[in-house]
C-alpha cells in the first residue's frame, strides 16, 4: 500500500467523464489509495471536501463547465493538495498554462493506468513529475516565457536544484554561500518577473527542467535522450 506520513495516500478526481472517474476510482481503490471523492466540476469538489485535505488531485483540464485552467488549478491547491493533471496531450497550451499556474505534473490520457498511479505515488511524496509531456508541451509553445538567467544563475540553479545544498553548491563553484544566496535570489526574482515563480526548492527544480537546465525524465522514470 502507498503510504504518506504513516497512512495511505488521500487522492480524488475531477473529470467530466463518468467512466474516467469511476475507472480511477477503481484503480486507485485497488492500489491502496485512499481515495476521498470523484468530482466533475472543481466548485463540486471544494464543496464535497467540505474543508478536508487531501494529498494529490487528478485533475482534467477541460471540465467542460465554462471555467478556467489557472483557476481550476489554483482553486485545487487553496485546498492543500496538489495537482496532477490527467489530460489529452495535444492541449498545447492548457498544458503548459497548469503547469504555470503550478501543477506538480502532467500525466496524458493515453497513459496505462500503472502510468498514472505511479504519478500520483511521486507527487504525493513532493516530488516533481517530469516527464516527456512536460517537455512536449514547453517545446511546442514559442510563447513560453523564459527566465534570462546568467550563466554563473543556470549553475547554481543546476547544482541546487539537482538536491546539493546550497552551501555545498558554493564550495563547488569557488563562491561565497551569501554571493550563492544573491544569485538565488535574483533567480527567483526573474522567475517572478516572466510570471512563473519559484518560491520553494521544489518549484526551482521544476523550473530548470522546463528551460533544459536539467533533463527532463519520461513517464517510466528513465533519463530521455
Amino acid at each position: 500500500m502507498v503510504v504518506a506520513e504513516g497512512r495511505a495516500v488521500r487522492i480524488a478526481v475531477v473529470d467530466d467523464h463518468e467512466s474516467v472517474r469511476l475507472g480511477l476510482q477503481a484503480a486507485f481503490g485497488n492500489a491502496g489509495f485512499d481515495f476521498v471523492i470523484a468530482a466533475a466540476t472543481v466548485p463540486e469538489l471544494v464543496e464535497g471536501l467540505g474543508g478536508r485535505e487531501v494529498d494529490v488531485v487528478v485533475l482534467d483540464l477541460s471540465l467542460g463547465d465554462g471555467s478556467s485552467v489557472t483557476e481550476n488549478v489554483k482553486a485545487v491547491q487553496a485546498t492543500g493538495s496538489a495537482v496532477l493533471v490527467h489530460s489529452i496531450a495535444d492541449r498545447v497550451a492548457s498544458v503548459r498554462e497548469a503547469l504555470a499556474a503550478g501543477a506538480a505534473g502532467v500525466i496524458p490520457k493515453s497513459s496505462a493506468t500503472k502510468t498514472v498511479i505511479t504519478a500520483a505515488e511521486t507527487v504525493a511524496r513532493g516530488e516533481v513529475l517530469n516527464n516527456l509531456e512536460w517537455a512536449s508541451a514547453i517545446d511546442a509553445d514559442r510563447d513560453f516565457a523564459k527566465a534570462q538567467l546568467g550563466r554563473r544563475e543556470r549553475e547554481i540553479l543546476h547544482l541546487y536544484a539537482s538536491g546539493l545544498p546550497l552551501k555545498l553548491a558554493a564550495q563547488q563553484l569557488g563562491i561565497g554561500y551569501s554571493t550563492a544566496r544573491e544569485y538565488l535570489d535574483r533567480i527567483r526574482a526573474k522567475y517572478v518577473e516572466v510570471g512563473r515563480p519559484a518560491p520553494t526548492k521544489v518549484d526551482l527544480l521544476r523550473r530548470a527542467v522546463e528551460d533544459g537546465i536539467l533533463p527532463g525524465l519520461d513517464p517510466d522514470g528513465d533519463e530521455s535522450a
